[in-house]
């Protein structure tokens, strides 16, 4: 995938991944890049900063019937869809705790949306040959979140089903990507660190907090290369392998990580 001329969408672009996302293919020349976010005034300002190649809108990615009048209006505006990244994600930050508002709003976000986005731009790149698609599934998918179950399910659940689409549509000319960054400094993990979530913790402690342009430009590289796992951290490789190679020793290392935190809280 070379991004000039190239046609991109990115659900969640309002901030972090998907504003550096944005910036970073215009930056590398594509005709247009389609920034969507529940925050459609916050999408509208990062779409404007980056220039008139770019173009913000309102979007629920948990609303299917949203999800498919944006690619009917892209494609109608643009011509076609060359790359439709579902970036758009919730954690909850819930264990056993977790009340069933939770798991459904993961389930939809994380799930959910992904498959909605397969269901609306899919068939057209399926009639043309080529596409590109790219699923944020977070190093939870390959890993654990601890101290977010919804978080941990779902993300499984979103790189099982970007494993099922390269596998489905590959030799129909349309490719797969699966984005899974450990520790980046957004939002979301800012938040946790704040109030000292002990999953936030954990994943700081687990390797370098990257910046979202930084995770951008590993995209970029994973894109260009047409690789299945895009790992900004390439430590997350070596877990995961420590993880299938030995389960009880992965788990052990992780329970000793958190009961080493939680001691430095007495």
């Amino acid at each position: 995938m070379n991004l000039t001329d190239r046609v991109a969408v990115i659900t969640g672009g309002a901030g972090g991944i998907g504003a550096a996302l944005g910036r970073r293919f215009v930056a590398e020349g594509a005709a247009a890049v389609v920034l969507a976010d529940l925050a459609a005034d916050a999408a509208r300002s990062v779409a404007d900063k980056i220039g008139p190649v770019a173009h913000g809108v309102g979007l629920d990615v948990a609303d299917e019937a949203q999800v498919r009048a944006l690619v009917e209006e892209t494609e109608r505006r643009y011509g076609r869809i060359d790359l439709f990244c579902a970036n758009a994600g919730v954690a909850t930050g819930g264990g056993l705790d977790a009340c069933d508002d939770d798991w459904e709003r993961a389930w939809r976000v994380n799930v959910l949306a992904h498959v909605y986005a397969a269901r609306a731009v899919l068939p057209a790149m399926l009639r043309r040959g080529s596409g590109y698609l790219l699923l944020t599934c977070s190093a939870a998918g390959l890993l654990t979140a601890v101290g977010d179950a919804p978080y941990t399910a779902t993300k499984h659940a979103a790189l099982g089903y970007a494993e099922w689409l390269s596998i489905t549509c590959r030799d129909a000319g349309i490719r797969v990507s699966a984005l899974c960054p450990q520790g980046v400094d957004t939002p979301m993990l800012a938040g946790g660190l704040a109030t000292g979530h002990l999953g936030a913790r954990v994943t700081a402690a687990s390797g370098a907090v990257l910046t979202p342009d930084q995770v951008a430009e590993a995209t970029i590289v994973g894109l260009a290369e047409e690789r299945f796992l895009i790992l900004p951290h390439p430590e997350v490789a070596a877990y995961a392998r420590r993880r299938a190679e030995d389960p009880d020793g992965w788990q052990a290392g992780l329970r000793r990580l958190v009961r080493k935190l939680r001691a430095a809280d007495r």
